[in-house]
């Protein structure tokens, strides 16, 4: 099982830009799968953006062009920038990881909250 600290929610005003950290407990390189995903009150979990294992990266519909994901190995962490943010963003955000040989581990989420 793998440990994930997430870090980085908070209040921000429509238009406003946050930055999301994640960081394993062991190391990332060998990940198949490592983002984030999010849940609004009343709906279901929903990707936001996730590397696969050949780097590549999946973004939801939604967040293309107004979000970025990223990693930095040697701190086994991944980012997710946030700029450009709109109410509807707002959600718990959870950081995913499936390590080979796992189901998969969750983060304990952090709260976006997108409000004038």
């Amino acid at each position: 099982q793998v440990q994930l600290a997430e870090s980085g929610g908070g209040l921000v005003q429509p238009g406003g830009s946050l930055r999301l950290s994640c960081v394993a407990s062991r190391n990332i390189f060998s990940f198949n799968v490592m983002g984030w995903y999010r849940q609004a009150p009343g709906k279901e979990r929903e990707l936001v953006a996730t590397f696969t294992r050949w780097l590549e990266i999946n973004y939801a519909d939604s967040v293309k062009g107004r979000f970025t994901l990223s990693r930095d190995n040697a701190k086994n962490a991944v980012f997710l920038q946030m700029n450009s943010l709109k109410p509807e963003d707002t959600a718990v955000y959870y950081c995913y990881v499936q390590a080979p040989g796992t189901t998969g581990s969750w983060g304990q989420g952090t709260q976006v909250t997108v409000s004038s």
